[in-house]
């Protein structure tokens, strides 16, 4: 037996967008202490992304090899010791990280086998993120809500660009906005949308030669469907219901559905050279954090695409 709610109206649309938005801005504080928390375990077991290259600043000094100018040896280093050195810079090629947390109803839900709802999960795993990637020398921004910044402040400003985009934010997949080209784009969602709109959106953006990464963040719950008997469901997103008279009978249905709609995220990103991994609410931020670092970064290619399939 099915039942079906009435559609929202565009007047309660715009209510449910500003309610969203004030619990939203409500959870920003402690998400933004969550998140610094959750980034400074992180960091300290990382090695950083920084490499020689064209650059101003100096980032190390390395013995000179057979072969190379004369004119490249640091003569006032050399002359410490017995062995001639070289001075190398720090790698500044402009790289942008582009980071979409997805904040939509969906997102706001949460089980007893959780320890928070999915939103607060993907804020947390986005914001603590960016603040690992600008601590590597990395821009990061939001697409559509947030131009790339290196800003050491750039939690806070995450936090700001969402309370003051709270529309945007709504959505499941980032808005159409182009993204700067050859940058690295993270999508954090559920994934819970047509496969079509998700094909739609991943090959947008890696239409601009952009490297991309999709983490599905889902509750436990979602993957063990562990109800029985009469239960109603609600869609989150249009405030529909569907009831089930033993839900127990179609938990093989829903496992099979669930796991389909996987390997077809899963093709698209792999037709464009993305990398697809999945978080569960009810483990620790910084083991997605981790992989996700791991994934990312000039040359990460390969290894991302192994990850990703873990």
């Amino acid at each position: 037996m099915f039942g079906l709610a009435q559609p929202e109206n565009r007047e309660d649309h715009a209510r449910r967008l500003t309610r969203d938005g004030e619990m939203l801005a409500a959870a920003l504080p402690r998400l933004v202490l969550e998140a610094r928390r959750v980034s400074s375990t992180v960091v300290h077991g990382l090695h950083g992304r920084r490499r020689a290259g064209t650059g101003e600043n100096f980032w190390q000094f390395r013995r000179f090899v057979d072969g190379e100018p004369a004119a490249r040896v640091d003569w006032r280093r050399s002359a410490r010791d017995q062995h001639l050195y070289v001075r190398e810079q720090e790698w500044e090629a402009a790289h942008t990280v582009w980071i979409w947390p997805d904040c939509s109803p969906s997102m706001q839900f949460v089980s007893p086998l959780a320890w928070e709802t999915k939103r607060d999960r993907c804020v947390v795993i986005a914001f603590a993120l960016a603040d690992i990637m600008v601590r590597g020398g990395e821009r990061v921004g939001i697409p559509g809500l947030m131009r790339p910044t290196a800003s050491r402040a750039i939690i806070d400003r995450m936090a700001d660009a969402l309370i003051a985009n709270a529309g945007k934010a709504g959505q499941n997949l980032p808005p159409k906005a182009p993204v700067s080209r050859l940058s690295e784009v993270v999508i954090l969602s559920d994934c819970l949308v047509p496969i079509a709109e998700f094909a739609d959106e991943v090959r947008s953006l890696a239409s601009f030669g952009s490297r991309g990464h999709v983490l599905q963040i889902n509750d436990p719950i979602e993957e063990t469907f562990p109800y029985k008997g009469r239960v109603e469901f609600e869609e989150m997103e249009e405030k529909l219901t569907i009831t089930a008279g033993r839900a127990e009978t179609w938990r093989d249905d829903y496992v099979a559905r669930l796991a389909a709609h996987r390997a077809e995220l899963r093709r698209e990103c792999d037709q464009r050279g993305w990398s697809f991994g999945i978080h569960r609410t009810d483990m620790p931020p910084a083991s997605a954090i981790l992989a996700l670092h791991q994934r990312m970064g000039p040359g990460s290619r390969d290894l991302g695409m192994a990850g990703g399939r873990r």
